[in-house]
């Protein structure tokens, strides 16, 4: 009897996948489902009985491995935005007792290293009751201190196969998914690894960053082969010359993307691109593709609805209700544009501009190939001060200005442009307010 038929009002499958089917592709070598519930048996078996841990994991099959036997033994996941020192204090902190499970160096809190070689084990059964507590997300903490944010197994399930009915994921069944973002943040753990196990797909256990990577991935990968990654990724793989294997689909999310790098994107891998709408609190809940409509399309079962000046989303794909961070401005009962988010609202001198807004624009200069506004709250001033951090090797930053100028009404010019080597961003592309400030005043000394 197949794992999908074993399937109950109660308990829902971790893996959904034809026997005998491949689900990692090490390089050149397949792991197939049997192979993989075995070795979740095995470190099942050797994990500490506890109730929390941290997945360090840098490998994503040995990270694979490790989230699936949490599940199995009934432990929740922790999934940090950031696996600093700092933070892990602070998580052991607020979960007494826990743990990590790592292949790396070893952190400053019990752990246990990924052993070499697995225990033999019978294959787990993987069966997971839905209203078992599997993770808990943490929002950035980029304006405070990161928020906790818990999912049972039913919703992280309930949203991977509402993504994968929406991008018809099932046409995809036996190709494999490469990712340049990492597994141990909601949108790599959604969209990589929980996307594949529901709908049957390989996952590809690299963890590409640059162009000749990426290239290389793509290339050992069975097709048809899907790209999940962010807009910096993307802006960085299309302005390379190295040859890209067409993809089958292109997954984008984390930042906005703008039409001309989907179109470009689009024309480089010869695949569709598809930009996941959704945020830490809420998960993915809605789709664009983006060379075709500036609308939002919500996942079936997904309502957003506006209460007390904020706007909330819930359905089955949603834990609870969940607060969206955008301004939301419907356009039909299932579909809506993104207003700008009120911390990224500029308001000076009486005008009114956005971060995501001033941010195009900068990008927009030619010679800038990365570049991002920043606002400075001074102490003692009543007007915010707008910074802009720019990396545009062999332009000047008067030449900058100088197109900004044209593009940007007077008041929003930024006081000063920096340019710099590089900007700080994550492996999802993300920056931090605080990281930029701190760069700036670096910069300026």
């Amino acid at each position: 009897m197949s794992v999908r038929a074993a399937e109950s009002d109660d308990y829902l499958a971790v893996l959904r996948y034809a026997p005998g089917a491949l689900m990692a592709m090490r390089g050149s070598a397949g792991i197939d489902v049997a192979t993989f519930r075995r070795d979740v048996a095995g470190l099942a078996a050797l994990l500490p009985d506890k109730p929390h841990l941290v997945n360090l994991c840098q490998d994503r099959y040995r990270f694979m491995v490790g989230f699936a036997a949490a599940l199995e033994r009934g432990q929740v996941t922790l999934m940090p935005s950031a696996n600093t020192p700092g933070m892990l204090q602070d998580l052991a902190s607020d979960y007494p007792g826990l743990y990590a499970v790592t292949d790396g160096a070893p952190p400053d809190l019990p752990h246990l290293p990924f052993p070499p070689v697995l225990p033999s084990a019978e294959e787990a059964s993987l069966l997971i009751r839905g209203d078992q507590p599997a993770v808990v997300l943490f929002t950035s903490g980029s304006t405070g201190r990161p928020k906790p944010v818990p999912k049972r197994w039913s919703t992280l399930v309930s949203s991977a196969r509402a993504a994968g009915d929406r991008l018809g994921a099932a046409e995809f069944e036996g190709g494999c998914v490469v990712g340049t973002v990492p597994h141990q943040h909601s949108y790599g753990l959604e969209s990589i690894i929980l996307l594949a196990w529901q709908f049957g797909l390989t996952v590809s256990t690299l963890s590409p960053l640059f162009p000749a990577d990426v290239s290389a991935a793509l290339q050992a990968a069975p097709a048809p082969r899907l790209l999940v990654t962010t807009p910096v990724h993307l802006r960085a793989l299309v302005a390379d010359t190295v040859a890209m294997p067409a993809a089958g689909l292109i997954l984008s999310a984390t930042a906005p993307l703008p039409s001309e790098l989907a179109e470009a994107a689009e024309a480089r891998f010869q695949a569709p691109l598809i930009e996941i709408y959704g945020c830490t609190e809420a998960g993915q809940i809605a789709t664009r593709r983006s060379t075709r409509t500036s609308e939002w399309h919500c996942f079936k079962g997904v309502a957003l609805y506006q209460e007390g000046g904020s706007w909330w989303a819930k359905g089955a794909a949603v834990e609870g209700i969940a607060p969206v961070q955008d301004v939301i401005e419907p356009t039909a009962p299932e579909t809506f544009r993104l207003g700008s988010r009120s911390a990224d609202l500029v308001n000076v001198a009486g005008k009114r501009s956005s971060i995501s807004y001033l941010n195009h624009q900068l990008l927009a200069v030619p010679g800038v190939v990365d570049g991002t506004f920043v606002m400075d709250e001074v102490s003692g001033q009543a007007v915010p001060r707008l910074r802009a951090l720019a990396v545009a090797p062999g332009v000047s930053a008067e030449q900058i200005m100088q197109a900004l100028r044209c593009r940007i009404d007077p008041a929003f010019l930024p006081r000063p442009l920096i340019l710099v080597a590089s900007l700080p961003r994550n492996r999802l592309g993300k920056l931090v307010r605080d990281d930029m400030l701190k760069l700036a005043e670096q910069a300026a000394e």
